[in-house]
């Protein structure tokens, strides 16, 4: 079944007034029209992703589980008894092995992030300019832009860690310089906790959507990194309640499949499967959906701003990363070339 897609047939000038519901349904559009591709992109990356998610999270609570139960042990022994000694060692052990596999899952689960925005992004933005796509290809471009959002991935943490830094910093400090003695201390220290609260998830979310954008911009554009982010906040003006709204949906989406994945032990082994298989799924879904939307958003907000999109630029762009297309550096070799 083959759909006509608005965002990539009709005129360019049509995409400023897709709503929210209107890039959500354009996404949909090209996930079905191009199935063949999405599922390879699926199986390639972002299947492994998710199921890096699911054993994270099973060894998590196992090994949880397991410090806990040898905790409340440790409270029943006497304090230097060689069993006390045993369990407490033991107790050591777990968390440094919790910890480092937290710290392998970050990584791990970052590097496959990225590749499957890579592939996942290039593929829509090869669809838009009518590029011939095949899932070599995709796998030749991926590790080369995967080094660009790297960077800005690393650019964009530089930024929430000063954030995060700055907030806690001055939130201390305003305890510490004007608290009041007595019962009002409790009430002053509530009330700051609660502003750090507000400014701390306003503050993420808000840099999340720059984030996710600048993603988009660093395949699709010349730049990457500080310039990409701000790029992005200068493409997602006029559109913030839309880029806000995409957000929390797609995150409002994801966190019943949380629960349901928290939920998998206490169900038996048939309806573990089951349902295991079935989060599996949405999970995928859900991340695939998400990166088609943002790369639809970023058509839609250059098409706002009156950026227009040559098609045949963009494609030279994409050719870069296949080593087909080398631009001249040098104006005078051009030059050169249209006096002969």
């Amino acid at each position: 079944m083959v759909y006509q897609i608005k965002s990539i047939d009709n005129e360019q000038e049509d995409l400023q007034f897709l709503n929210f519901l209107g890039i959500f349904k354009e996404s949909f559009k090209i996930i079905l029209t191009w199935p063949k591709i999405f599922i390879q992109i699926i199986l390639a990356f972002i299947l492994p992703q998710s199921c890096l998610f699911l054993a994270n999270n099973w060894i998590s609570k196992l090994l949880f589980s397991k410090i806990n139960h040898n905790l409340y042990t440790l409270h029943t022994n006497r304090v230097g008894s060689p069993t006390y000694n045993d369990i407490s060692n033991s107790i050591y052990s777990e968390w440094a092995t919790f910890w480092l596999i937290k710290t392998a899952y970050f990584i791990f689960s970052m590097i496959l992030s990225l590749l499957t925005i890579s592939a996942v992004v290039y593929t829509v933005a090869c669809i838009y300019t009518g590029k011939e796509i095949a899932f070599r290809k995709v796998i030749t471009v991926v590790p080369k832009v995967w080094k660009r959002l790297m960077i800005t991935f690393l650019c964009n943490f530089c930024i929430m860690f000063a954030y995060i830094f700055v907030l806690t910093l001055i939130i201390i400090l305003s305890i510490m310089l004007f608290h009041k003695p007595g019962y009002e201390i409790e009430v002053w220290f509530a009330l700051i906790l609660v502003i750090y609260v507000i400014l701390f998830i306003v503050g993420i979310f808000y840099m999340t959507m720059i984030w996710q954008l600048s993603n988009v911009i660093s395949v699709m554009e010349k730049i990457c990194g500080f310039k990409a982010l701000k790029k992005s906040k200068e493409l997602i003006k006029g559109k913030m309640g839309i880029a806000f709204a995409i957000l929390l949906v797609i995150n409002l989406c994801v966190i019943p499949t949380m629960m349901l994945i928290d939920e998998l032990p206490r169900f038996g082994i048939v309806e573990r499967f089951c349902f295991g298989i079935f989060s599996l799924v949405l999970w995928t879904f859900f991340t695939l959906f998400g990166l088609v939307v943002q790369t639809v958003f970023y058509l839609v907000c250059k098409s706002y701003h009156h950026e227009s999109i040559d098609k045949t630029s963009l494609a030279d762009h994409l050719d870069v990363y296949l080593g087909e297309y080398v631009p001249l550096k040098d104006e005078s070799i051009q030059l050169e070339r249209l006096h002969v």
